[in-house]
């Protein structure tokens, strides 16, 4: 199903975020994670791989693209399954934010404090949170590799003013008190394969991995169009034409 269902729409809109299960097959996450391991892996060797740390120093490696190309990365980013969701949710026309991977290694990924996506966003240009991301699980996502995790709801808030913090730029503590009093805590643990998608005002957060497994995730934003941001700030997250290409395509893409 391309399109989001009733009740995934009806989650979005209450709590902020749904996951649809298998979203990729059991090959298709095959195929994409073991082409990820082998470049993104000897790209990190390379030193060509961004190292995040948190407060404690465990780093979480990351990739980012500028645009998305017609590789494997960028051929999933413009799957219609993506794209067609992205719409549904937003209800105008689209456009790639940003694509990227977050690669927690064994008993060393680091964490990520509490934060809204948006408030990044907004200090890139953008407006309006009509802004949302589709996270895809690689590995199976749980408690002891550091899940993501959210308030159930908390988008409902609004943007939230976020301060710059060990390396990181985290939601005000103080707000962030009073909402985790508000707000369910959910753990959203997944197989690989499942997808998150979440709203950019959601307040979500993950732990260090700490366990023997990775836990790596393949994170696609998508912007109106009409809200693209007024200034340039980044070599991401400016407009450009988005080429939806059919579901399964990244299979036949070139490594």
């Amino acid at each position: 199903m391309l399109i989001p269902t009733k009740s995934e729409m009806r989650a979005y809109e209450v709590d902020g975020y749904f996951v649809r299960e298998g979203f990729l097959s059991p090959s298709e996450v095959e195929d994409f994670r073991g082409n990820a391991r082998r470049k993104l892996e000897a790209e990190s060797a390379a030193g060509e791989v961004m190292e995040k740390g948190d407060k404690s120093g465990n780093k979480t490696l990351l990739k980012m693209w500028n645009t998305a190309g017609d590789d494997k990365f960028g051929m999933l980013a413009r799957d219609e399954r993506m794209v067609r969701m992205s719409e549904a949710l937003l209800g105008e026309d689209i456009y790639l934010y940003s694509h990227k991977m977050t690669m927690k290694q064994p008993r060393e990924g680091g964490a990520w404090e509490w934060h809204q996506d948006f408030a990044y966003w907004y200090n890139n240009g953008c407006l309006s949170p009509d802004m949302l991301s589709i996270f895809i699980s690689l590995d199976a996502s749980t408690k002891a590799n550091g899940c993501l995790q959210v308030l159930k709801g908390s988008h409902a808030l609004g943007r939230i003013d976020h301060v710059r913090e060990d390396g990181q730029t985290n939601v005000n503590m103080e707000y962030l008190a009073e909402a985790e009093k508000r707000f369910e805590h959910v753990y959203v643990e997944m197989a690989p394969g499942d997808a998150l998608v979440f709203h950019g005002n959601l307040l979500h957060r993950s732990d260090a991995n700490n366990s023997d497994s990775y836990r790596w995730g393949y994170i696609c934003s998508y912007n109106t169009v009409a809200n693209a941001p007024f200034k340039r700030t980044r070599d991401y997250g400016n407009y450009e034409e988005l080429r939806t290409v059919p579901a399964g395509s990244f299979m036949s893409a070139a490594e």
